[in-house]
């Protein structure tokens, strides 16, 4: 017994397997599912045409888990993905039709919702027809300014105007522009000019109109420019100069047949 060697055997466990337990394999098999749903939404967005897309991008762009908490995504699909030509949603009562409507016919419908509406205001909203389409004009005037002064923030009257005419223009399939223009009254600083004035409010229009309801993909031209196209043309300095346009297109019927 004296001559027998004792041997104590340590047995070292390993939690998880090391490199040769499972646990990796499970979180591989996560991340291949992850990649191969990712990669079938993207091809079934590409498969979805570009104003539906805009239109889903909208409704969850204007989402508010406060306002519809409860509410299913899928009871809406028929509004999102609708063509906005069958079904238009929220078409004010003097807009039904339009899609064939004529410039001389939105022109009165939107100067009657102006009317209604806009009644004590409505000669700061100008409506006019040109060659291929119709356009608003939000003029400034003395004491009464739809921006702050020098800024791109609108005042309570900028902010009560333009929801209107979203709502007017954003049940319409024609493309819209959106303009920014100010007075010739210049700054002292060198860094900063009515050229970047009237483009940053032209895109604070651009964003209040996408708030109430104008889909992006609807726009064609958001530009600034500056006091180069004056309204009062004998006073580059008058008020009415501080002006967005909202310009909606009318292609020529004519035109596009010929093509």
């Amino acid at each position: 017994m004296k001559d027998k060697q004792v041997i104590i055997k340590k047995i070292k466990k390993v939690s998880g397997g090391g490199h040769h337990g499972g646990s990796w394999k499970v979180a591989y098999a996560d991340f291949v599912t992850a990649m191969m749903a990712f990669f079938l939404l993207m091809w079934l967005i590409s498969m979805v045409a570009p104003e539906k897309r805009a239109r889903l991008s909208t409704y969850f762009k204007h989402f508010s888990l406060f306002e519809q908490s409860g509410s299913s995504f899928m009871e809406q699909t028929s509004e999102v993905f609708s063509e906005p030509v069958k079904a238009p949603q929220n078409v004010p009562a003097e807009l039904k039709g339009t899609i064939d409507m004529k410039p001389e016919e939105f022109k009165e419908a939107i100067k009657k919702a102006i009317e209604e509406k806009l009644g004590d205001i409505k000669d700061q909203v100008i409506v006019d027809i040109f060659e291929g389409g119709v356009r608003i004009q939000l003029v400034d005037k003395e004491g009464k300014p739809m921006f702050d002064l020098g800024s791109s923030k609108l005042t309570s009257l900028g902010a009560r105007i333009l929801p209107v005419i979203a709502d007017q223009v954003k049940s319409m399939p024609n493309p819209v522009a959106v303009e920014g223009h100010t007075d010739s009254i210049g700054y002292k600083a060198s860094n900063y000019s009515n050229w970047e004035l009237s483009t940053e409010r032209a895109l604070s229009a651009r964003k209040e109109l996408e708030k109430f309801g104008l889909l992006e993909i609807r726009l064609t031209r958001v530009a600034g420019y500056a006091d180069t196209v004056p309204f009062i043309k004998e006073d580059s300095k008058d008020p009415r100069n501080r002006r967005i346009s909202i310009i909606l297109m009318f292609p020529q019927k004519e035109a596009q047949n010929q093509k």
